[in-house]
């Protein structure tokens, strides 16, 4: 079974976000493969299903972005989920919009979601995807420029960003996590 978490904050009010690249992932994943992520459990949403003959669970968490790994840990113990087999995908400013980056393991870097599932896991080995967002023109503007409204000229790149980390997810679920290196990096 693969744990495949997507990084965001609750829908409702961030779903048109920088912030809420990871959900959009899934969301991709989940209406590609026909899986309902509408279950609750361990302060996410969820859902199950199979993609590429690979039993999977999708889980947004629903603890706001900073708090993402009380609900990680939760479906990783509960599920006994080794970490090789957890994949979570969010934004990177620190990558140019509609492009996606694959590592096998390593810091967390900037990300507070990351930091918080690193943190409360005590581990950093485990595969992720980050989905490039790019960088505010002015530094001073990171809050607003993750949390805020995207511009909409904007929205066709991150989409494409979007589908290639859903399609980067895919491909480690077919052939590994080095093919999709290969492929995607």
């Amino acid at each position: 079974m693969k744990l495949i978490v997507g990084l965001g904050n609750p829908e409702s009010d961030y779903s048109r976000t920088r912030h809420n690249m990871g959900f959009n992932v899934l969301n991709l994943l989940a209406k590609e493969y026909e899986i309902d992520i509408s279950r609750k459990k361990f302060e996410a949403e969820y859902g199950t299903g199979v993609i590429e003959n690979n039993s999977v669970i999708l889980v947004k968490p629903q603890t706001f972005m900073n708090s993402s790994g009380k609900s990680v840990i939760e479906f990783v113990h509960f599920y006994k989920i080794p970490l090789e087999d957890l994949i979570v995908v969010y934004d990177d400013m620190d990558i140019d919009i509609s492009s996606v980056r694959i590592r096998k393991s390593g810091s967390p870097g900037g990300h507070n979601g990351m930091k918080s599932i690193v943190n409360i896991l005590a581990d950093d080995r485990f595969p992720r995807v980050r989905v490039g967002i790019g960088k505010p023109v002015y530094d001073d503007d990171l809050i607003n420029y993750v949390i805020g409204a995207i511009p909409e000229d904007e929205i066709p790149k991150l989409e494409k960003g979007v589908k290639k980390a859903k399609d980067a997810i895919v491909e480690i679920l077919k052939n590994g996590i080095d093919s999709a290196m290969n492929k995607f990096n």
